[in-house]
């Protein structure tokens, strides 16, 4: 995909640099090691407002926790282009999702596909990655799902 290609999708989907929440302690959002960056735990922040509090299962529904991890995605490759920019970027390699839940909840996989899409969408096949989906018992502020991801760097 070229890159006017995707900044084009980017922007159509609300992504832009100016729009990423900053870390909310005392660590960097991309922090790159050789030819790999690692962009930090993001939330479904969107304009400033966390988005889909409380538990899935309880409070947030699949479909909520779908959308969800969509956000949080969003953020993930606004964070690249703020620090980045997406010129440097060969691939993404892969994301950890971590949630929260009531007991009887067992959908994480739908939910996590909110992200997945998300990145299958914006970056096509550089956005193919592996994936882990951790449930958690408490995420900071309440949020229902939280996403980090790692992304290989042009040489």
């Amino acid at each position: 995909m070229s890159l006017e290609k995707l900044k084009s999708k980017l922007l159509s989907s609300g992504i832009s640099q100016r729009s990423v929440p900053n870390p909310g302690g005392s660590y960097v959002a991309v922090n790159v090691r050789g030819i790999t960056a690692y962009v930090a735990i993001q939330f479904p922040i969107d304009k400033g407002d966390l988005h889909f509090a409380g538990k899935l299962g309880a409070e947030v529904s699949t479909i909520e926790g779908y959308q969800a991890a969509r956000i949080a995605a969003m953020n993930v490759l606004g964070q690249i282009d703020k620090h980045l920019g997406f010129e440097q970027i060969e691939g993404l390699n892969h994301i950890d999702i971590y949630y929260t839940a009531s007991g009887d909840w067992n959908d994480a996989p739908k939910a996590a596909d909110g992200a997945s899409d998300l990145f299958l969408e914006i970056m096509g096949d550089a956005g193919k990655h592996t994936r882990a989906i951790f449930g958690v018992e408490r995420l900071p502020n309440f949020s229902c799902i939280a996403v980090t991801a790692s992304f290989t760097i042009l040489k």
